[in-house]
């Protein structure tokens, strides 16, 4: 028996490659046992508590617990065997890579979740959007932060020269800058965007003939989802470039309505007409009436016509508005006989002897 257990595998006895295996195994049961301990007895004191913080970070920090565990047993595994230089050198470096990126896992999980239960539910209840276009951004930035830093911190306990490598980076930096140069203009107008406000979430927008609700905005890209439905994602460096009809802010809606009534229409029903236009809008209640205007505009070819100027109010359902105005002129116009135009011709016939 001894024999066996003396006997030589890369380097290493079966009693030691034995002892190494049980050493990772029994991390891996006690893996298991603080997996049972976090999921049943801890989380059964926090459910008892008033507060989510303890249950969210007991959520957060349990799987990167348990990592950190098996990371442990496979380091002290490892170093009870016998390896070349090199490749020892290349499993601690590996290890310790491994451990900072799980340790930046867990802060990642519990930055993100404290920010999704306490901070986008208190945006969510202001009556300021900007805040809601805020934090997701200011999420994301949290997150690639974090991760960046995770990684420099792991790099650099893995021996690697991170001085060296970001120096390098510098030195390459300017050409991706410049095969960059379309993300770096989006990113500035993104930046523009929450600057200057044009528009926030949830406010309808047109811009080169696009007319639709803004969904979200990030750095680099706008979504807007148009009225019919469909959902456009639009690069935040083109905002830069074109006008920008913010909808949702305009003050009122000025429509302007134009009509032609025929040209035997009585000068009686021709003020009849203009008293119609100037008083359809008196019993609305979404539309300002001070700033209703009515008058005779011009001769046309073949009708009299007739504008008719009225403002609703900011925030509300235009066209359903405009549907009740219009039907409102046409029955009032019926009830006094008063005929709308259509295109006609006149056609004169001198006989010739």
């Amino acid at each position: 028996m001894n024999e066996f257990l003396d006997k030589v595998y890369y380097g290493n006895t079966i009693y030691h490659w034995g002892i190494s295996v049980g050493i990772l195994l029994a991390f891996i049961l006690l893996a298991k046992i603080a997996y049972w301990i976090i999921g049943k007895a801890l989380r059964g004191l926090t459910s008892r508590t008033k507060t989510k913080l303890d249950d969210l970070i007991i959520d957060k920090v349990e799987q990167p617990a348990i990592m950190a565990i098996i990371l442990s047993g496979f380091l002290i595994a490892f170093n009870r065997l016998v390896f070349p230089e090199n490749t020892t050198n290349f499993i601690h470096n590996s290890t310790y890579l491994a451990g900072a990126i799980n340790i930046t896992w867990m802060f990642v999980r519990i930055i993100d979740a404290l920010m999704e239960e306490y901070l986008t539910p208190y945006a969510q209840r202001s009556d300021n959007k900007l805040d809601d276009q805020l934090i997701p951004i200011l999420r994301r930035g949290i997150r690639v932060s974090l991760w960046i830093l995770g990684i420099i911190v792991g790099l650099n306990n893995a021996g690697f020269d991170v001085a060296a490598l970001i120096a390098g980076l510098g030195i390459g930096g300017l050409a991706v800058a410049l095969a960059a140069q379309d993300t770096v203009k989006n990113i500035f107008g993104g930046m523009m965007i929450f600057m200057d406000k044009p528009f926030r979430i949830g406010d309808r927008v047109v811009i080169d003939g696009m007319d639709g609700v803004v969904e979200d905005i990030g750095l680099r890209s706008t979504r807007i989802r148009q009225l019919d439905g469909r959902l456009i994602t639009m690069p935040n460096g083109h905002f830069s470039e074109s006008p920008v009809l913010n909808v949702t802010k305009e003050p009122q809606r000025r429509v302007n309505i134009k009509l032609g009534l025929v040209y035997n229409t009585s000068d009686e029903k021709l003020e009849k007409a203009l008293e119609i236009l100037r008083g359809i809008t008196k019993d609305h209640p979404l539309i300002d009436d001070s700033k209703t205007v009515a008058f005779f505009e011009s001769f046309g070819e073949f009708s009299l016509n007739l504008s008719l100027f009225y403002f609703i109010e900011p925030e509300q359902d235009n066209m359903k508005i405009q549907g009740e105005i219009n039907q409102s002129i046409l029955t009032a116009f019926r009830k006094e006989g008063i005929e709308f135009a259509y295109p006609t011709q006149v056609v004169f016939k001198k006989e010739i002897n």
